[in-house]
């Protein structure tokens, strides 16, 4: 497969991993996988960040090709960034190699 592709992992409060994925797909990704997940913080960044933050979490794993990685990755921070109610983070990380995935063709 010559197609590049991007991870992109976001760490959420729970109960806010739908509105990371409606983000996403409003700039094209087509789906993602959730988990269940158990934060855990110091106070001390609670004070840094001048921010409670709740140790129930959800963590979106979203596969996308990399020319959606910007797109996707501002629309998720614009819903679901650290400044809203479900206090978001999302990075990427460049995937190597990838298998199990099928072209779309199109018929004429």
């Amino acid at each position: 497969m010559d197609e590049q592709f991007e991870l992109i992992m976001c760490i959420i409060n729970q109960g806010f991993a739908e509105n990371v994925m409606d983000a996403a797909r409003q700039c094209g990704a087509t789906g993602g996988t959730i988990l269940n997940a158990r934060g855990s913080v110091r106070e001390e960044a609670e004070a840094l960040f001048n921010i409670s933050i709740s140790p129930q979490k959800e963590v979106v794993f979203i596969l996308i090709p990399s020319d959606k990685k910007e797109d996707i990755l501002h629309a998720i921070y614009q819903k679901c960034g650290l400044n809203t109610p479900g206090q978001g983070i999302a990075f990427s990380i460049p995937v190597d190699d990838v298998v199990g995935l099928k072209k779309k063709t199109i018929e004429i």
